[in-house]
């Protein structure tokens, strides 16, 4: 029985329990976030004091760091999509399978990645921006930090394990202990203290690696000896199932190539901004962190909503979802107007923090403009395609919608204002601004209900 008559229910979810559970998923998750964007905009403030050149050579080093996420965090989702959906029904041991199937498929792409940026860093770096003292910081980061992508994929697997069956803290537990140990070794490594070697930005690199290192130690130790609502083992990383595996590559991948998609739309606006000016290349590092930490509360909800809702589907609660939908839907456009004020609000003070040149200031106002308009959008349809239509069953839709707008919108009108030498803040403009266009899209798409989809096995 998938549905009752629901014509006399709520438009909005009026139960106090869903927004106790969104607020106890949400608010750890995007305390982590918050964490581990602490982590970066640590070794992005403590790095920009050694000058332009620095700053600009971790962005671009940084880039591939954003590219492992991208592809990791498509291994995950597809992997909380299906483990979600099997929690609704407490299926654990199906559950299992997932994490030992992404696990093994997430390894296998990392530890080529990771191959790559060890053996080809200078060359990666030179293919961004053609400028010698940026190649030369970016190519020292990129060559040191590889080795931390390995652990890092693994610990994403565990905790998005963790956040499936609704374990949210060790996510956050690990992050603090991370941030902390990374601070510190930043500080001694990167400047020299305590009768160490001033490393500079290679210090970053080394500091990222055994922050890494030790994140996925304390996981592992909580999944296997800790957690009590999945009970991992050690043997379960060998389970395979060819019904689990099939569903995983049928519906993963989609999700995957989405993320390619994303990854490679990262690298063009990375080329893009790389191919101005040295002071556009920093502007946008700027930009991007204060970015990124704006970013964190509306992803952290947007989780949160993804586990609600694969759950509810997992267990046939079609209108219930549709309530959620609704519901989110205007919660996700809140959080758009409250996070461009803070934009507008918070630029000078966050530029503050930073020692640059007045060109690199003024363009980076200029960004932070552009900003406070793409931010609206972005906050309404990408945790609302994600939260909803992607953790809702309709994994391929996303792909489909972000392949479009990057090769048919994006990369056209970004190149021609490069060709005809606009101004960067119009460059910047032109790469962000399908997070504008995408929202008419998304509001079709989310209020047909067509995306509800139970992936589950029975």
């Amino acid at each position: 029985m998938l549905e009752k008559d629901l014509s006399k229910e709520p438009f909005f979810v009026n139960d106090a329990s869903f927004y106790k559970s969104l607020f106890l998923l949400a608010i750890p998750i995007v305390l982590q976030n918050i964490i581990t964007f602490g982590v970066i905009f640590a070794d992005n403030l403590m790095v920009g004091r050694l000058g332009d050149d620095a700053i600009s050579g971790l962005y671009m080093g940084t880039l591939l760091n954003t590219v492992l996420q991208i592809v990791v965090f498509g291994m995950e989702s597809a992997a909380l999509i299906l483990s979600a959906q099997y929690w609704g029904r407490h299926d654990c041991e199906r559950i299992k399978e997932v994490v030992s199937i992404g696990m093994r498929l997430t390894l296998g792409g990392t530890a080529l990645l990771a191959l790559a940026v060890m053996l080809f860093p200078r060359s990666i770096i030179a293919f961004l921006t053609p400028h010698p003292g940026i190649i030369e910081a970016g190519a020292s980061y990129l060559q040191w930090v590889g080795i931390s992508y390995l652990f890092f994929s693994m610990s994403e697997i565990l905790i998005v394990a963790m956040r499936s069956v609704e374990i949210v803290r060790i996510g956050l537990i690990n992050s603090m202990v991370a941030f902390v140990v990374n601070v510190l070794l930043n500080y001694l490594l990167i400047f020299g203290k305590c009768g160490l070697p001033a490393l500079g930005v290679r210090g970053a690199a080394l500091a990222t690696v055994a922050s890494r290192v030790i994140e996925f130690s304390i996981v592992l130790y909580f999944v296997l000896k800790v957690d009590k609502n999945l009970r991992l083992r050690l043997g379960d990383f060998l389970r395979w199932n060819k019904e689990i595996f099939h569903d995983f590559v049928k519906y993963g991948t989609p999700v995957l190539l989405g993320q390619v998609v994303w990854a490679f739309n990262n690298v063009w606006q990375n080329w893009t901004i790389g191919h101005l000016d040295a002071a556009a290349s920093t502007a946008a590092s700027i930009t991007g962190m204060f970015d990124r930490f704006l970013w964190m509360g509306t992803w952290g909800v947007a989780a949160a909503t993804a586990i609600l809702v694969g759950k509810a589907i997992g267990a046939e609660q079609f209108g219930r979802v549709k309530q959620m939908a609704r519901t989110m839907q205007t919660i996700f456009f809140g959080i758009g107007l409250l996070s461009a004020l803070t934009v507008l609000c918070g630029c000078d003070s966050f530029l503050s923090f930073y020692e640059l040149s007045p060109d690199a200031i003024a363009m980076a106002r200029q960004f932070m403009m552009v900003l406070a308009v793409i931010i609206v959008g972005r906050c309404y349809q990408a945790p609302s395609l994600y939260g909803l239509v992607k953790a809702g069953g309709d994994t391929a839709f996303v792909f489909k919608n972000d392949s479009f707008w990057v090769f048919c919108w994006i990369i056209p009108i970004s190149f021609l204002a490069l060709h005809f030498h606009a101004a960067p803040w119009m460059v910047f403009a032109a790469l962000l601004s399908d997070q504008i266009t995408k929202c008419f899209v998304a509001v079709v798409k989310i209020n047909s209900y067509n995306w509800m989809r139970n992936l589950t096995r029975k």
